[in-house]
């Protein structure tokens, strides 16, 4: 990876964990400001404040930490130092159940209230993505064996429409994740409507390890572009051979090149013998024929594979883009329902899969950790904006479920031990709750440890 490209993955991340961060724990002091609890601090981060300011009505101080994996709502409690006699009735451990109950989930409930928010705008403003049509299967898979054929249209999955490749791959993956048989209509170029049945039960368990779309044999058909450029980049081999936007490649090393998909791999194979001859391309300018000799040069991908670069990019055709892509967008009320719905319907299924990894049922190989998650962050960024509001959707939903989990130390596990209250009609002992703790952070820590190991594994394999 550039160094740019560097940046702007750490920009990207950055910008969303700050974002979130910030959200869950504004959701905290709203509620404790509006139970009359007093806030001392309000921290982004954990350890040595890097920055910190004192303002508000309680003097609360404002802190941005060192250690930026979370954030802090400091509370006046007995339990943590003296209270003046005329602050008592101020103190977090002073109130009722129903008041604790109401601070502590208001931060995963701030971050589920954002992801609705988020997805209500993107539905409103509406959302470019591919048509959900279908590639030839590859041998072997359940499409194949259904014989689901290359340009077809799925128009619904067991009942319920789809119009994009994320509203298919939503459908599937709710389904193969319950071992259903899957109802797969789709339409072809003539009208002809044809239903499939595909036996999700007999995939192998670690199908879901990898993209169900994959596990299924269902691969959207892209656009085979023509080898035009759009775009020469300055400093790279091409723009040093004197390539311009426009030109058309014609062949590469003596073979004739038809479409970008084909230039490409032409390139790809270069990187099959690195310090072997310049390749040739057959370049059409207007209606001059040129041969261009460059070298490429070898750049590291994600995962540490290095790989041959010319720097162009292929020329847009908007005729293409509009035969491949659908705009989805609603109106107000019917946005603001499916921003509901999606969100509910994330958030249980991200439970769900919780169970099953718990079960055994999942590996827990999903389990991402911040690597995977700040080059998730910078992808979606260079996708769009609406790309990336997603992203922060789909992560803002992660965090909030996250927290209600009954695990000491999280929000769910303080609710937990708010129940145990109840139940008992007393406040549980010190001892009982610190060794909940204790065993909270054994827990959380090796959750860290999977997550760092999960994103190691993908980064080299």
């Amino acid at each position: 990876m550039t160094a740019q490209g560097f940046l702007w993955v750490l920009g990207a991340f950055l910008l969303a964990l700050g974002l979130l961060i910030v959200i869950h724990e504004l959701g905290h002091y709203a509620a404790a400001r509006l139970c009359n609890v007093k806030v001392l601090r309000f921290s982004v981060g954990f350890g040595r404040p890097l920055w910190m300011r004192r303002f508000g009505p309680d003097g609360t101080e404002w802190a941005l930490a060192a250690f930026p994996l979370g954030g802090y709502v400091k509370m006046l409690d007995e339990r943590e130092g003296d209270v003046p006699a005329g602050e008592l009735p101020r103190a977090f451990n002073r109130q009722s159940v129903g008041r604790r109950s109401l601070i502590v989930v208001a931060g995963p409930l701030a971050n589920l209230l954002l992801a609705v928010l988020l997805y209500w705008f993107l539905f409103m403003n509406g959302v470019e993505e591919p048509r959900p049509v279908f590639a030839a299967p590859p041998a072997g898979t359940l499409a194949a064996e259904v014989k689901v054929g290359a340009g077809e249209t799925a128009r619904a999955v067991s009942g319920t429409p789809v119009n994009t490749w994320t509203e298919l791959r939503w459908e599937l993956l709710r389904r193969v994740l319950d071992r259903e048989t899957v109802v797969l209509e789709t339409i072809d170029a003539h009208g002809h409507i044809a239903v499939y049945r595909l036996e999700a039960g007999r995939l192998d368990s670690t199908a879901l390890d990898a993209d169900v779309m994959q596990a299924l044999g269902l691969h959207l058909l892209r656009p085979d572009l023509p080898a035009i450029l759009g775009a020469v980049q300055a400093g790279t081999p091409a723009a040093a051979a004197g390539l311009q936007p426009g030109d058309r490649i014609q062949g590469i090393n003596g073979r004739a090149v038809a479409s970008w998909h084909e230039l490409v791999r032409g390139i790809r194979e270069f990187g099959d013998n690195p310090g072997g001859n310049p390749i040739e391309l057959d370049v059409l300018r207007g209606e001059q024929a040129l041969m261009v000799r460059l070298v490429p040069e070898m750049v590291e991908e994600r995962g540490g594979q290095r790989v041959p670069r010319i720097g162009i990019a292929v020329r847009d055709d908007p005729e293409l883009r509009k035969n491949a892509l659908v705009t989805v967008r609603y109106g107000m009320g019917d946005s603001l329902r499916r921003a509901l719905t999606q969100t509910w319907e994330v958030s249980v299924l991200s439970l769900r899969m919780i169970g099953r990894m718990l079960m055994g049922e999942l590996s827990v190989k999903n389990i991402s950790g911040p690597v995977t998650i700040a080059d998730y962050a910078g992808q979606s960024a260079r996708l769009g904006g609406d790309h990336y509001l997603r992203f922060l959707a789909l992560i803002s939903i992660s965090i909030g479920v996250l927290n209600l989990l009954p695990i000491p130390v999280l929000d769910g596990g303080h609710l937990m031990y708010y129940l145990a209250e109840v139940i008992k009609g007393g406040p549980l002992s010190e001892r009982v709750m610190e060794i909940g703790q204790q065993i909270g952070f054994a827990l959380l820590f090796m959750l860290m440890a999977l997550a760092f190991y999960n994103d190691i594994v993908r980064l080299f394999s």
